[in-house]
């Protein structure tokens, strides 16, 4: 059986459940700012590049409210504050996390996130809790691009095809697949599709080591 060598995680939606976090925030400072926003908006930028979802939200807005910069720091500080307050982990996150640790699988963390808020996120786990972080302002391309994931990987030192994907969104899903890695997708907003190398699951809670390493046989 090949050797699982590591497991990259996704943040947002698929170790923490931030994605509500960052509808509220979305819904209710666009509408201050006179944007229509709805839901089904901010479910559409599930797993996109910050600096990407950033554009879309200037799109929104009326000319001469605000500049894309203080829209990206108010957005940001809103979403911060409130995840340094309390996040909610996914089920099964941690404990697949803490046992994969335990048996020395190296994990890496590759969000679209800006760092502050992997930080935010980071706070409420024991400490250093992945080998490497490739966050959304540390890499040029975003997913769906796979750069984040080849990062990590390189990081790592590890053969992308020996690694397991964690992810919740399309994008991201499609990151993992490019880099050629096997991609664990555990949709929560929008379905995923099935594909080769891709096992599609409603919950992390069955998954193990033992069945991630499974996967790459």
């Amino acid at each position: 059986m090949p050797p699982l060598q590591a497991v990259l995680w996704d943040m947002d939606g698929t170790l923490v459940d931030s994605e509500k976090v960052w509808a509220e925030v979305q819904l209710r400072l666009l509408a201050e700012l006179g944007a229509t926003w709805t839901v089904e908006d901010c479910v559409g930028l599930i797993g996109s590049d910050l600096r990407d979802a950033v554009q879309v939200w200037m799109s929104r807005i009326p000319a001469g409210v605000i500049t894309a910069d203080e829209l990206a720091d108010r957005m940001f500080s809103e979403v911060i504050e409130s995840l340094r307050r309390e996040v909610t982990f996914q089920p099964g996150a941690v404990e697949l996390l803490r046992a994969l640790r335990k048996e020395e699988v190296p994990c890496a963390l590759v969000s679209a996130s800006y760092r502050t808020m992997i930080d935010a996120v980071l706070g409420h786990l024991p400490p250093e809790p992945f080998d490497v972080i490739v966050a959304g302002d540390e890499v040029t391309l975003g997913k769906p691009h796979p750069e984040p994931y080849l990062t990590a990987a390189a990081k790592l030192g590890v053969d992308p095809a020996q690694c397991v994907v964690i992810e919740d969104s399309v994008t991201g899903t499609q990151a993992g697949t490019a880099a050629g890695a096997y991609v664990v997708a555990v949709p929560q907003w929008v379905s995923i599709p099935e594909a080769p190398r891709r096992l599609v699951v409603g919950s992390l809670e069955p998954l193990t080591p033992e069945s991630l390493r499974a996967l790459l046989h």
